[in-house]
């Protein structure tokens, strides 16, 4: 299976033994919109939901890092997304969050993972067929084994800044990474200093799709980043910043992730800050 998969692709391989799907949608309170009642009001046929608000450690104050191995297992295990299976997630927020969910799962381990290009956007927009109401799924056990690899802390982060091992790409706004815009979690204004700035939006095309070979590699080039070395994203709160480690995926490169991002850096009175462009 591929790490991205069409509609044409689910649709021809729904109802196969090892396949399962899962809705990643992770939704801001501030949009006025329920995630879990938007999946029972409608879902690919099969899928389950994923809470990506549980997946996350419940015991730091930051609102997104990384859940230990128990939780993993507990939550993705009752899903049915366990050891031995096809996973292909999707989602239907603005951030694509299902990048975040690929991020988690494939970190531990756990089956093979797999996006859904276009999401529920473009399932709908094809007049595919959804289910409606909860989905109940067989248990299945799930052997969780972090990758390290994969991950950065804030102590590191502060020892890439001296030693500029990593290059560090913001998935921010533009406004956000510059400092013109208020962080919307309270933290300073501004980025790492150093960081490259690449908004994630512009790994999509219009219709919500992922760009892919030349015009994909193209939107990391034209911010500064250079694919072929090493590389550690960043964004807000560690979400945005997995749709940078996928698309970086996409390519053949592989890249970590600051799992507490600007939210947790921002908001250290011990870090320093840079504002306006990258230099």
């Amino acid at each position: 299976m591929d790490s991205l998969v069409t509609t044409e692709w689910l649709a021809a391989s729904l109802g196969q033994r090892d396949l399962r799907i899962a809705d990643a949608t992770l939704l801001d309170p501030l949009l006025g919109r329920d995630a879990r009642m938007e999946f029972e009001a409608g879902h690919i046929p099969g899928a389950v939901f994923l809470d990506l608000a549980e997946l996350r450690d419940t015991d730091s104050p930051l609102p997104n890092t990384l859940p230990g191995p128990a939780r993993i297992a507990s939550r993705l295990g009752r899903l049915g997304l366990g050891d031995g299976t096809r996973i292909v997630l999707y989602d239907d927020a603005p951030w694509k969050s299902a990048a975040r969910a690929w991020w988690l799962i494939r970190g531990y381990g756990i089956g093979s993972v797999a996006i859904l290009d276009g999401g529920l956007a473009t399932w709908r927009a094809e007049g595919r067929p959804l289910d409606t109401g909860p989905h109940v799924a067989t248990p299945r056990h799930a052997t969780p084994e972090w990758n390290e690899a994969r991950l950065r802390t804030l102590a590191q982060m502060k020892g890439n800044l001296a030693s500029g091992a990593e290059q560090v790409i913001d998935a921010r706004s533009a406004a956000r990474f510059t400092g013109d815009e208020p962080d919307p979690h309270g933290a300073a204004p501004g980025h790492i200093p150093g960081a490259r700035n690449l908004p994630y939006p512009r790994l999509f095309h219009a219709d919500g799709t992922w760009k892919r070979g030349g015009d994909l590699s193209a939107a990391f080039e034209d911010a500064g980043v250079d694919l072929d070395a090493p590389m550690t994203m960043t964004c807000g709160s560690g979400v945005t910043a997995a749709v940078l480690a996928f698309g970086a995926h996409l390519l053949g490169r592989e890249a970590s992730l600051y799992d507490g991002s600007w939210t947790e850096w921002g908001s250290d009175p011990s870090t320093l800050k840079a504002t306006g462009e990258p230099a």
